[in-house]
């Protein structure tokens, strides 16, 4: 017996998502004192936004060659 899976459409591209939960957990942080579950939101908001930029340059067209 094999079980289907349930599919989700995204509404926003991946890129908008990964920002918006860079900036809730910017916002999340803001909201804390100083100490380790502050640390743990603005690292994930550091990862959420590293991710953006290199799905940004993986995506973005290929450069053609330089002249040699």
């Amino acid at each position: 017996m094999t079980l289907k899976r349930t599919r989700r459409k995204q509404i926003t591209s991946f890129a908008e998502r990964l920002q918006q939960a860079a900036a809730a957990a910017r916002d999340a942080a803001q909201l804390l004192p100083a100490g380790q579950e502050r640390d743990v939101l603005l690292k994930k908001a550091l990862q959420a936004e590293t991710a953006a930029h290199i799905n940004e340059l993986l995506s973005a067209p290929i450069l053609p060659a330089a002249h040699r």
